[in-house]
Order: C-alpha cells, then structure tokens, then sequence
C-alpha cells in the first residue's frame, strides 16, 4: 500500500498517510477523457442563435404575381435566397448537457487522483490552519511547501474556513473547493492539488465504497490463477497393435 507525507502550512513533515490501491491504484485516461468532455459540454451557455425568415426585418407582402411577369417566383424580401434574408438550418438555442453515469464520474475521480499522485502533484497538508485573512501569508506558505503554478486547494466541506478563503481568492492561478464538490476537471485543470487531511480521508473513503463489488471478485480469482501450479502434460500412452 502507497503512502503520502503529510505536511503543515510551514512546510515541515507532520506524519504520513496510507493511500488505498483501489482509489490510487490504476489510471483510465479514456475515462478521464470522457468525465472532462461532459464536465464542459455541461457548462456551455448554448446561448447562441440566428434569424430565420420570420425573424429578419422586412414585409411579408408578395412582391410581385405569382405568373406573367417572366420572373422568378417570389413570396417574401425575407426568404433565405435573397440577401439580408433568413438564415437556413442556423443554431438555435439549447442546452449541451447530456447523461453521464455515477459509476463512471467516480472512475474518473478515482482516476484523476491516481494520476496526480503518480505525477507527485499531489500535496496534503495538515489542515489550512489560516489564522488571518493575509494574502501575502499564505503565499508564503505555499512557497513553502514548494508549490508554483497553477494551484487547486480541497477543504473538508463540513468546515467553513473564511480565512482560507479570503486568504486565497486574491491568487491568480488558486481555486478552493470542497471535498463534496471536487470533480475530475478540477484535478486535471491544475498543476498541483492540494488536499486537507480530513478531506482526503473522506474522499477516500467514499471513493473506496464506489469500487464494484465484481472488481473486488475478480482479484482473488486472478491471485489464485497465478498461484495455481500449471498441470503437468500426460504421457502420450503407445499406441497397441
């Protein structure tokens, strides 16, 4: 089993923390793929729109008769063949969001945890014992803790850290979230990840529940075939005349 030194907001080592190879185990880039392509077609605005022939300026009068004036037959200065007319078949409001299962959004969490943690990205710290709303302060503690770049923070979500977050908004590149609320995007949109103990523990916990119970099944089987000697071949016996 993996383990991860934990740290405080000075940056010295204050103990370590066993990781669970069903959550860290394994990376499904395909999975990751899929949790971050709904993850943004959700947050579309689909606000975009053109004008038809009924919406476009104009009279609806006929210009002309329908027969006799060797023309083109014609019913309105709005229709989509004239200029300044309607547009064909243009989009049109509407929402981008579509079904995703559970099982597979806690995969790719799963996923992205393991993925980061492979990377050494992955930093847990104590808790965000932020004893005033300093900006400054806490920068200072992440440089402590060796951390540039782009930054994701993961606060247990039973708390509420006003400090924390006044301290950190401030930060370009900073983002805080709740452990309840931590999506697979969040994870890969960052350089770096930022856990709170306790709301690495919960997590974890509940990510491990979510592991199917026929991946567990299937373990044990796959151990036992590998420990199973493999049959000795019969003798060919000689053929009797």
């Amino acid at each position: 089993m993996a383990t991860i030194d934990i740290y405080n907001l000075s940056g010295a080592k204050a103990g370590t923390m066993e990781l669970a190879e069903e959550v860290f185990g394994a990376v499904n880039e395909d999975l990751l793929w899929e949790a971050v392509t709904h993850y943004r077609a959700a947050a579309r605005a689909g606000t975009h729109a053109t004008k038809n022939r009924w919406r476009v300026s104009g009279s609806g009068k006929k210009l002309w008769k329908q027969k006799g004036t060797g023309r083109a037959r014609i019913g309105s200065i709005r229709s989509p063949l004239w200029r300044h007319g309607g547009t064909v078949h243009g989009p049109q409001p509407r929402s981008y969001d579509y079904a995703f299962p559970k099982k597979k959004l806690l995969g790719a969490l799963r996923s992205a945890l393991a993925s980061k943690f492979a990377d050494g990205k992955l930093v847990v710290v104590k808790a965000f014992d932020v004893k005033e709303p300093k900006t400054k302060l806490f920068r200072e503690a992440l440089d402590k803790l060796k951390i540039d770049g782009t930054t994701l923070l993961v606060d247990i979500s039973t708390v509420e850290n006003k400090n924390l977050d006044l301290s950190a908004r401030n930060i370009d590149g900073l983002e805080l979230v709740k452990a309840n609320e931590v999506h697979p995007y969040h994870l890969m949109r960052y350089t770096h990840v930022v856990f709170a103990q306790p709301a690495l523990e919960k997590l974890q916990d509940s990510l491990k529940k979510s592991v199917s119970r026929r991946s567990h099944a299937e373990e044990p089987a796959q151990e036992k075939a590998k420990k199973k000697p493999a049959r000795r071949a019969r003798k060919a016996q000689p053929e009797v005349a």
